[in-house]
Order: structure tokens, then C-alpha cells, then sequence
């Protein structure tokens, strides 16, 4: 897992003067289920090479969407691009649910994760959504727990990630 602790993220303005960084506990969920993935050694060096997630997406380091050319990243790379994701993951969730910027670190990681896992678009048209801005939480778990769809199957991934932000979700 590299050094997910030491991993600096970016900061985001939520209003004038105010200003929010990525949660830790996003940083470490999307470190636990996108993993360093498809590594090669090149001497001494890990690194890193574009694959196929199984959504069916071209994927490199710590779930970056790329090109299949893309070159090889080393894990720090890795967590630069992860660190950029993860910022305009916050940035679109706080856009989409402004009611995000009073709640919790463990709810804003797991819609935050949500958005940087899916995109924010899913995320602007989704009853998801809806529930998060009337802050109807228990509502939210259950509409999480349906984003399991990857290439028109439930993947046992999906499930996993959407019980670990839906367990932070409703804590």
C-alpha cells in the first residue's frame, strides 16, 4: 500500500474563505479497493502499467482512467494522480451535495469515494443525490447498495466497496 499515510491531497474552496481537504479515510478506501494494480519490475523499480478494470475501463495505478498507450507509473506517480482524482472527486461532490460540507468526515469520504469510484456524473443524476441534500441517510445506504454494476454484472468489488461506504455512510 505505499504510503498511503504520507499521501498529500490538494485542498478545495467550499465557500469564500473556507476551504476543505479529502478526508484521510477516502484516501485510504480508494488505496484498499483500487490497489496499486497490474505492477512490473523494471530493475529495481515497481511500476505500474495500463490494464482493463473489470468494468471495462483502461486503468492505471490507483483507479486513473488512461489511455491503453499510457506509460508506466511508479507508485508515487501513482499517488499524485490519485491525489488529483480524489480532489475533483470532493470538488464535485460538494458541488452536487453542498450539504456535504457540515457532515461528517466518514460520510463525506463515502460519497466522495462514490464519486471518484464512479464519476460525478452518476452522481449528479442519481437518486443518490436526492437523498444525500434531504440528508435522509438511511435512504442513501440503500441507494449505494444498488451502484454494484460493472459491465452489466454485480461485481463482488462493487459490493464490498459500497458496504465499506455505506457502513461510514450511516455511522
Amino acid at each position: 500500500m505505499g504510503r498511503s499515510a504520507e499521501l498529500l491531497v490538494p485542498r478545495t474552496r467550499v465557500r469564500p474563505g473556507a476551504v476543505m481537504t479529502v478526508p484521510q479515510a477516502v484516501v485510504e478506501l480508494a488505496i484498499r479497493f483500487e490497489g496499486f494494480e497490474r505492477k512490473v519490475k523494471r530493475g529495481v523499480e515497481i511500476t505500474a502499467v495500463p490494464y482493463i478494470c473489470p468494468a471495462g475501463f483502461w486503468t492505471i495505478g490507483y483507479g486513473h482512467l488512461c489511455d491503453p498507450k499510457h506509460p508506466p507509473i511508479t507508485e508515487a506517480e501513482a499517488e499524485v494522480y490519485l491525489a488529483r482524482d480524489l480532489q475533483s472527486a470532493l470538488t464535485a461532490t460538494l458541488r452536487y451535495c453542498p450539504v456535504m460540507a457540515t457532515e461528517s468526515e466518514g460520510r463525506l469520504a463515502a460519497i466522495v469515494d462514490f464519486t471518484f469510484n464512479l464519476g460525478a456524473g452518476r452522481l449528479q443524476t442519481s437518486t443518490l443525490r436526492r437523498r444525500i441534500n434531504q440528508r435522509d441517510w438511511a435512504a442513501a445506504g440503500q441507494e449505494l447498495g444498488r451502484w454494484v454494476y460493472g459491465g452489466g454484472k454485480v461485481l463482488p468489488g462493487l459490493v464490498a466497496r459500497r458496504r465499506a461506504e455505506i457502513f461510514l455512510l450511516v455511522s
